[in-house]
């Protein structure tokens, strides 16, 4: 592991040491990569784990499917994995017996909603006699504040998301299917990702490939608000909607950005709808900074939907980083505040069920007087 990776597992086992757990069972994948590094892309959809286990002092251990252990070797430079094969011996969960008992472990945490029900269940038959315990708060909390490196990938990462939307806007035109949209982004996105993974000696795992599906709607069907691209026609007049959270990925650190445009003409109110949505962003945003509280920055945007005749809206931002969804999220009855550090994607939406949708988002980080554009790219309306 690198030296960053040992000041995460030192941090976290002092902070076991304070709860009183005598280990910490790792299955979420993102928290997997954050303390030491291992990534990949079976995981429980193909039954195949990879958990890190980590005692409260001494070194952690890394329990891995055989033919990922040498990718897993590489990535983590750890030499003692713990290696299992499908149908052989009691595979991962013979490995679960000899680290949570061989340590007699009485208090086990885990991140309860983050690890497979069978893992769960596997290891607490592993460790019938210990206490599990929910760490998701005690993991959170040290994953919620970005050191400087992580933002520095995050703002590459923002470069591509904004390469992503420029693709996506250059391919716009009367006649053309949705899905050759989504091409175009994939295409721009890869291309200024592989800009940044230029050096494959010293970065040779990461792929700059962009991928998951592109959530992209065009015309009435900006209502449904997380459609994916079909073989739809654009026509004259269409709202086109791209969001690109779920595919603004680079190095394993997920951002969230959306934009809107208009084929060759926008009605009176659709505009005032969608500029409407850019200013309860800018409302939320204005108050991000450090001490405001995360609940009052969603209020601050409900208060220009109101104010504008509309209902209230979904959450206005969501913690990001590692996973697509981290904590503090900016909603109501969230009493977190803000810290420097901090990473949102702070949104703006309104929809008009049956009709259209309006939104807005983009990707910032809490700095000591205000905050940052991770995608820094115009919320004018804007008529292609």
């Amino acid at each position: 592991m690198t030296a960053v990776h040992d000041a995460r597992i030192l941090e976290l086992q002092r902070r076991m040491k304070d709860e009183g757990a005598d280990a910490f069972m790792i299955a979420d994948p993102d928290s997997v990569y954050y303390y030491c590094g291992a990534w990949g892309y079976l995981e429980m959809d193909f039954g195949r784990p990879t958990i890190l286990v980590v005692p409260q002092s001494g070194a952690p251990r890394l329990i891995t499917p055989a033919m990922e252990a040498d990718m897993a070797g590489r990535l983590t430079g750890m030499t003692d994995l713990l290696e299992w094969t499908d149908g052989v011996g009691g595979e991962w969960m013979e490995h679960l017996q000899t680290l949570l008992t061989g340590n007699r472990s009485k208090s086990v945490m885990v991140e309860w909603y983050k690890t497979h029900p069978l893992i769960l269940s596997e290891a607490q038959k592993a460790a019938k006699d210990a206490k599990f315990r929910d760490g998701t708060a005690l993991i959170s909390a040290m994953r919620m504040i970005k050191s400087a490196d992580e933002i520095a990938t995050m703002r590459q990462a923002g470069q591509v998301a904004v390469a992503m939307v420029e693709g996506g806007r250059a391919a716009i035109g009367v006649g053309v299917p949705e899905y050759e949209l989504a091409l175009a982004v994939i295409a721009a996105g890869t291309r200024k990702a592989a800009e940044f993974l230029s050096k494959p000696v010293e970065e040779p795992y990461f792929s700059p490939t962009i991928y998951n599906l592109q959530i992209l709607q065009s015309g009435m069907h900006t209502c449904l608000v997380h459609r994916r691209s079909t073989v739809k026609r654009l026509a004259k007049g269409d709202p086109i909607y791209f969001c690109f959270c779920g595919i603004a990925n680079f190095k394993l650190f997920k951002l969230g950005f959306d934009r809107e445009f208009f084929v060759g003409s926008v009605t009176d109110e659709q505009a005032k709808t969608y500029e409407t949505t850019v200013r309860a962003q800018q409302a939320a945003l204005a108050l991000l900074k450090p001490g405001a509280i995360a609940a009052d920055v969603h209020a601050a945007a409900e208060e220009v939907y109101r104010s504008a005749g509309f209902g209230a809206s979904y959450r206005t931002g969501r913690g990001i980083g590692h996973s697509f969804l981290e904590e503090p999220q900016l909603k109501r009855n969230d009493p977190t505040r803000l810290r420097p550090g901090m990473t949102f994607a702070v949104d703006g939406g309104i929809t008009v069920p049956g009709q259209y949708g309006a939104r807005i988002g983009d990707s910032v980080v809490v700095t000591k007087d205000g905050f940052e554009y991770l995608t820094n790219y115009t919320r004018s309306l804007a008529v292609v």
